[in-house]
């Protein structure tokens, strides 16, 4: 089962991060031969006992190793990996490995895995099922792409029965022998495509979430439907926003109904859901199908939902002013993600723009046309935002809020009712917290009472932010303090 990994085997890691530490703390105790490599020379001198160097030396000597570990943002087409591959070096990720040693007995007794993954929705659905899990009195812990990594749980010396783990796109391209005792498929949509390559590639990777006991998939989602019978997992369920059929959950009558692992079994009202719209019911489902699926009674899913608390910036309310609801979901880093979230709401002021990933926004336009009272837009690719609102919502008034960088218009599609508003220069304020109090002030400008003013950009935040929760700490202080100003 561990294959490379023996006694004084060489072994490279890459990437001298968060994992890549998670993954030597793991390694050290076997023996093996360690280095490391990475661009951050400062990075790399926080390591002591492991060789270190660049990623153009490592590849260099590729055929010195055993193994590669990668860090999970490491594309295959980057330096080590490629090389890895053109030597037939083995590659393997964190989760890789900590699947590798857990099965193996390295850390007791075998956890159960329930992995939770798809393109959107998946920090809140494996925090749901977490709750469920505890509110069972099951001894579970979170970990994966949310928390820490499954290498420094699995090294915690208390021990769990069960892991309940976000898994992402990349990790589960870099761990090809995961079999999880069940696993879920949320959605598929365009994202990250610079990375897989192509959605072909992205679905795969998606997909070996699905290899387990238990395949659970969002019926409602075409491309993560059409993946039920094509997998390998003996028990496979669907669920669904309509009635379920047998072998589904759904919702009847107002109430989440499990019909895969009881006849009728109700779980919990609809209405005990705290996360708004569709997508929340749908997360709920997901999650229910995977604690069924390890025998949680419905009392607890029932007693979860009730007290569970939606994360930070996804689909926060932020602050309620002169009748306008401001919130925050600058988690929404692709189109399909910001599509739900604007049709949780009647009418929103869309707050939208960053950096696309070469992710088409037309058809997320077209969906939520109908809910849109304006739009400001924001960052690198605002100007395709901008496009696909001229083709299909044309009379939508359209705020483009710009720096002294991007003032050009060359990218800015523009109608008789697009706008420009410049940012300020010379403020005491930070440039982000500048744009975002301009995105405010437009967006109130454009909301009536009973409006939602929404933060839910469709892109990713580094053209203008440091990350998505920066993003979404900027445009709450803006909120606010346009709130204590009316």
């Amino acid at each position: 089962m561990l294959g490379p990994l023996f006694a004084g085997a060489r072994v490279l890691v890459t990437g001298a991060g968060v994992t890549g530490r998670a993954v030597c703390n793991a390694l050290a105790p076997l023996g093996v031969d360690l280095s490391l490599c990475d661009d951050n020379a400062a990075a790399l001198g926080s390591f002591t006992g492991v060789t270190t160097l660049s990623p153009a030396a490592a590849a260099a000597r590729i055929t010195d190793y055993a193994l590669v570990v990668t860090s999970p943002g490491f594309a295959p087409d980057t330096p080590v990996p490629a090389a890895a591959a053109a030597a037939g070096v083995p590659v393997w990720g964190d989760v890789e490995l900590a699947w590798r040693l857990d099965a193996a007995g390295h850390y007791g007794p075998p956890r159960r895995w329930l992995v939770v993954t798809g393109t959107n929705g998946k920090t809140t659905t494996t925090s749901m099922l977490y709750a469920m899990l505890t509110a069972a009195g099951r001894t579970a812990q979170l970990c994966g792409n949310i928390g820490d990594p499954v290498l420094d749980v699995l090294g915690e010396p208390h021990e769990s029965e069960l892991l309940a783990v976000e898994l992402s796109s990349f990790q589960l391209h870099w761990a090809p022998s995961l079999r999880p005792e069940a696993g879920a498929v949320l959605n598929i949509a365009e994202d990250h495509l610079d990375w897989h390559g192509s959605m072909a590639a992205y679905t795969a990777d998606k997909a070996r979430a699905l290899s387990g006991r238990v395949a659970v998939v969002g019926l409602d989602d075409a491309p993560a439907a059409a993946l039920l019978g094509s997998v390998p997992a003996p028990v496979q369920v669907g669920f669904r926003l309509g009635e379920p059929a047998p072998g589904e959950l759904g919702v009847i009558d107002g109430m989440l109904v499990d019909r895969a692992f009881a006849d009728r079994l109700a779980l919990a009202p609809v209405s005990s859901i705290p996360v708004p719209g569709p997508v929340g019911v749908l997360d709920a489902l997901a999650a229910a199908a995977l604690a069924r699926a390890v025998d949680v009674p419905a009392e607890a899913i029932a007693d979860a939902l009730a007290s569970f608390q939606v994360g930070r910036h996804r689909a926060e309310l932020v602050v309620v002013a002169d009748g306008i609801s401001y919130v925050d979901d600058s988690k929404a880093t692709n189109p399909h993600a910001a599509e739900a979230s604007v049709l949780a709401y009647p009418r929103v002021v869309w707050v939208a723009g960053g950096l696309l990933k070469g992710a088409s926004v037309d058809a997320t336009v077209a969906a939520v046309a109908g809910h849109l009272a304006g739009a400001v837009l924001i960052g690198r690719d605002r100007g395709e935002v901008a496009k696909a609102l001229s083709r299909h919502a044309p009379d939508v008034p359209v705020v483009h809020v710009v720096t002294g960088e991007d003032i050009g218009m060359g990218d800015t599609a523009v109608s008789p009712v697009t706008r420009v508003t410049q940012v300020a220069d010379g403020s005491d304020e930070t440039l982000s917290s500048r744009v975002m109090t301009a995105v405010v002030a437009a967006a109130r400008d454009l909301a009536q009472p009973g409006d939602t003013v929404l933060l839910a950009p469709a892109g990713a935040s580094f053209d203008q932010f440091s990350g998505y929760g920066a993003r979404g700490d900027a445009f709450a202080a803006a909120a606010r303090a346009a709130a204590g100003s009316v």
